[in-house]
């Protein structure tokens, strides 16, 4: 084959060969694809940048990070791909406040794993098929796409990540489905640190991450149907979960989550972001999310409450089951409260050890069963005044995380179609003594 030829044919992946570069750039140089059928394609070594490398992917691939800070926004369009740094610390995604995103999963079965994403306007990663989305979200709250028709994206994978410091979202899965975010870090998300948006039915699986220094640790709005938040440290943010309807986005109403085995603890953190809505001192809050189950979670230590339900629009939170949950030292330990006309209906409580509720005698009022057409009652409490947040571009760093097992070994990671989920009935109420230190929660 003449040599004229064989540049022709490597066009495709750049006639120069490639070569290493310097860890940072816009993704718009492109090296060489080494051969084989499913290759791992390694920056810098391969192609200058992550961008660069991701383009040269192909399904099965596996692009390999070396240590460095990249500035670049890392946009994946590629079926199958597996994003990997080779050391969770070192490899840098760093948005310098000049782009939205870290890194857009925008393919069905990609893997991003063992790296960490900062410093960008919107979100550290983020995982969509919205087209609306990828394009900047559009609205003020960062998640209203207007007339898009739903579009969800299947099958995902976000592991070994830390997302520190980002102005919307560290991980933020919208409009997607049959996923997984574990292992990870959110810190200093201006929103929340980990979120799950506009899936029915969602298959996502939220397990053992820890989300601290955030406006809020998990949240889950519009995310209905086989949807698990298992096992997680939410300790030390404004507000530690929350479940909820809203109209920003699609397919409302919430429901039908499941919320076990995580430690809530000590959101009450004054040096972290203030969101929007001005939540502070509470652990776990619902707002007109339905059907969703609260088991077996530590939830202590949060100054205005531990477990509140209310409504703040047109949509009624109903047959929520809050059981054998643990709640200590929270300003009250379960408040419902309705400031507007719209009341829930059928919430009950059942085996959990608290102190206080407000309505009072709610452990024995709204036992589990109820008739689901049970009106729930609604009472006031004292709450304390939030204290005035900080940028999130002052939020504390983050130390060391635990790595990807043999990161630069392995090859790329096969995402399921669709991920097993929990048998909530094995997830255990985490020990007093993961409260010390920055303890994980591990599921059982």
């Amino acid at each position: 084959m003449t040599a004229a030829l064989l540049c022709a044919l490597a066009l495709l992946a750049g006639c120069s060969g490639g070569g290493s570069g310097s860890g940072s750039g816009d993704g718009s140089d492109k090296g060489r694809r080494p051969s084989g059928a499913h290759v791992a394609i390694r920056v810098p070594a391969d192609a200058p940048t992550i961008s660069a490398a991701v383009s040269l992917a192909r399904p099965g691939d596996l692009v390999l990070v070396s240590a460095g800070t990249y500035h670049e926004s890392v946009r994946i369009d590629t079926a199958r791909v597996t994003l990997r740094g080779t050391s969770r610390q070192k490899v840098v995604i760093d948005g310098r406040l000049r782009q939205a995103n870290g890194v857009v999963v925008a393919a069905p079965g990609v893997a991003v794993e063992n790296l960490t994403v900062e410093n960008n306007t919107q979100n550290g990663v983020l995982v969509t098929g919205s087209a609306a989305a990828v394009a900047g979200l559009p609205g003020s709250g960062g998640y209203d796409t207007g007339d898009e028709p739903v579009t969800l994206l299947s099958s995902f994978l976000v592991s070994y990540v830390t997302a520190t410091r980002n102005g919307l979202y560290g991980i933020y899965a919208f409009s997607a489905r049959d996923g997984v975010i574990e292992h990870s870090y959110a810190s200093g998300g201006a929103d929340s640190g980990i979120y799950v948006g506009q899936c029915k039915p969602c298959g996502v699986v939220v397990r053992d991450n820890v989300a601290e220094l955030n406006a809020v640790g998990y949240e889950g709005t519009n995310a209905s149907g086989d949807m698990y938040v298992v096992g997680n440290r939410l300790v030390g943010n404004r507000v530690g979960l929350t479940t909820d309807s809203d109209h920003q986005e699609k397919l409302l109403p919430q429901r039908g989550a499941v919320v076990a085995g995580n430690l809530v603890a000590d959101n009450q953190q004054p040096l972290t972001p203030e969101q929007a809505d001005g939540g502070w001192g509470i652990g776990i809050g619902v707002d007109g999310g339905s059907g969703n189950e609260f088991v077996r979670n530590r939830i202590t230590g949060n100054a205005d409450a531990g477990f509140v339900i209310t409504a703040s629009a047109d949509l009624p939170p109903d047959g929520n089951r809050v059981t054998d949950n643990v709640f200590a030292a929270n300003g009250v330990d379960v408040g419902w409260t309705f400031p507007h006309a719209t009341r829930g209906q059928g919430n009950c409580l059942q085996g959990n050890t608290l102190r206080t509720t407000v309505p009072a005698r709610l452990t024995t009022t709204a036992s589990c069963p109820l008739p689901a057409s049970s009106r729930s009652p609604s009472g006031t409490w004292t709450r304390p005044t939030a204290p005035a947040g900080i940028p999130f571009t002052d939020v504390a760093a983050p130390g060391p995380q635990p790595e990807f097992p043999h990161a630069t070994t392995a090859g790329a990671t096969l995402v399921p179609s669709a991920p097993e989920l929990p048998d909530t009935a094995r997830i255990a109420l985490p020990s007093p003594s993961l409260l010390a230190g920055g303890a994980r929660v591990r599921i059982a």
